[in-house]
């Protein structure tokens, strides 16, 4: 099932309602051999907006209040997730292809729900099609359910490592998802509940970056690298979760992480989620 990194074109694999349970049985086939995991959502952009002055700050306790706001109020819109070993290679199922996931949810409706007006513009202009998703879309109930007994969550396999770029609220919504429930209230109590569900061995690769003064978002983050997106647009979340992999895989390439365990732990620290860092560490 394995393939050379990046010889092979990547296919995104598009899923809706109708191709939810066949999807996941997938996936558990290639949880064991391919436990790195690289996730990313898009959701309505965010509606309760911080101060510039409280921004400064940078107050993990004041930053998670406004991510609970936000997404308590919003519906997740996407989850890309792309699987990979230690190499970075992906599945192929013996195919000239490689494959990795696009889920599209109904939760989200553009004529009644909240959202921020420039970010649904942007992911119209990326070619999210929210009509059709809320008409062929997966209830993240049902989501939820398949989730549970896949092997994504609680570790069924040894456990996933999971690489993300900037995934406070990636994690967030799915945190939301998984338990049908507003956010906790309690920065603490929403870590102990990322523990519960995805284990310790979370990665976000923003806080790496900028150890090694990479600012800015993903996409520029590539193009500093040399790494290429090889499948959808940006603002599309399969291929951001693919991209963002790519980019972790290309500085493990370069042998940033062979040094001590000390070094290790401040570039790539666990559960340090970007924003919330403070808190936990």
């Amino acid at each position: 099932m394995m393939t050379a990194v990046d010889k092979k074109p990547v296919i995104v694999r598009q899923v809706f309602a109708e191709d939810l349970e066949r999807e996941f049985v997938i996936i558990q086939s290639v949880i064991v051999q391919y436990p790195f995991v690289s996730m990313d959502t898009e959701f309505p952009g965010t509606i309760f907006k911080q101060d510039k002055r409280i921004i400064q700050e940078n107050n993990p306790i004041i930053n998670y209040q406004y991510m609970k706001a936000n997404i308590d109020a919003l519906n997740i819109i996407q989850l890309g997730l792309t699987f990979a070993d230690s190499e970075g290679n992906l599945p192929d199922f013996g195919t000239p292809y490689c494959y990795i996931w696009e889920f599209n949810f109904k939760d989200f409706d553009i004529n009644k729900d909240r959202y921020a007006k420039e970010s649904i513009e942007l992911l119209k202009q990326q070619g999210i099609d929210f009509m059709k998703n809320r008409i062929k879309g997966i209830d993240s109930r049902n989501f939820a359910l398949m989730a549970w007994s896949s092997g994504l969550v609680f570790n069924c396999f040894g456990g996933l490592t999971w690489i993300t770029f900037h995934s406070a609220y990636d994690f967030g919504f799915l945190v939301k998802i998984l338990t049908q429930k507003p956010l906790p209230y309690y920065i603490e109590s929403f870590m102990g509940q990322l523990v519960y569900f995805f284990g310790y061995r979370i990665f976000d690769i923003k806080h790496t970056f900028r150890f090694f003064g990479l600012q800015g978002g993903l996409e520029k983050v590539a193009r500093i690298l040399k790494v290429d997106r090889v499948a959808g647009l940006s603002h599309q979340a399969g291929s951001d979760s693919l991209l963002a992999l790519h980019c972790f895989m290309q500085l493990k390439k370069s042998k940033v992480f062979d040094c001590n365990q000390i070094q290790i732990s401040l570039m790539l620290p666990p559960l340090a989620l970007y924003g919330l860092i403070s808190a936990v560490g």
